[in-house]
């Protein structure tokens, strides 16, 4: 569970929410390619929040400068009025496609990620995390031995040892089977209903539309839709989404 935040002895919060997200004229390129172009868009922290379009829409490089891995060329990405710092990064984790594991059982991954917890309590959360992500069989288990779905999981699970309060995920459940991806989906919504927001890029619509409450659409680097996803599923408005949503090549 997210620990409340620490209170001040007036009651007030010493951490601010980290949204509102706001994201202006963002640009990411060379001189030979522009990836993100001059993107503008707004975020709260409610929700799960699908980041969808086709491949080269820019969807991996957004989340990777939100999260700061990747620095803008122009533009600029505020956190509820504060630029990207340590702090802030600190508050988020991200878990990519094709995770890292470690060269240790999944339960040593998951310690390895907990070293800030004093011995005594790091054991029984360990324990926490892999029931919470349904890894009781696997404790013991070499990582990099574990099944894709499985990998994928454990990756999660690690991401949350940091009590995140942003958790970005991309394509977690790429070139899963359906049990593997529905085991990874259930996995989302519990950590969502503990109160973490996630970003999702998936190419899955499927899958959107079972997780998501709303929906970023890029096109070219831009954001061209924002919508809640029951309404960008039924009625799209432009027509880049409406060629993707139908299986056809947009242009």
């Amino acid at each position: 569970m997210l620990k409340p935040p620490e209170l001040t002895g007036n009651g007030a919060s010493l951490a601010t929410s980290l949204f509102p997200l706001v994201i202006s004229d963002l640009t990411f390129g060379s001189r030979e390619r522009t990836l993100i172009d001059n993107l503008t868009m707004t975020l709260d922290g409610r929700g799960i929040t699908a980041v969808m379009g086709a491949n080269g829409a820019g969807k991996s490089l957004l989340l990777r400068l939100l999260h700061g891995l990747l620095t803008p060329t122009s533009g600029t990405i505020n956190w509820n009025g504060q630029q990207l710092d340590d702090d802030i990064r600190a508050r988020q984790a991200m878990v990519f496609q094709r995770p890292t594991m470690l060269r240790r059982s999944a339960a040593d991954n998951l310690a390895f990620a907990l070293q800030g917890l004093p011995r005594s309590k790091r054991k029984h959360r360990v324990e926490e995390l892999i029931t919470e992500a349904k890894l009781e069989h696997a404790a013991l288990t070499p990582a990099r031995l574990l099944s894709g779905g499985e990998q994928q999981r454990l990756a999660i699970a690690r991401a949350r040892a940091s009590e995140p309060e942003l958790l970005f995920l991309d394509e977690p459940a790429a070139s899963l089977d359906p049990i593997a991806t529905h085991a990874v989906e259930d996995f989302v919504r519990d950590i969502h209903h503990d109160g973490i927001k996630v970003i999702l890029v998936t190419h899955d619509v499927g899958q959107a539309k079972r997780l998501a409450d709303d929906v970023l659409f890029l096109h070219r680097g831009r954001v061209i839709e924002q919508a809640p996803a029951e309404e960008f599923f039924k009625r799209p408005t432009s027509a880049a989404a409406r060629a993707y949503l139908d299986g056809q090549l947009a242009i």
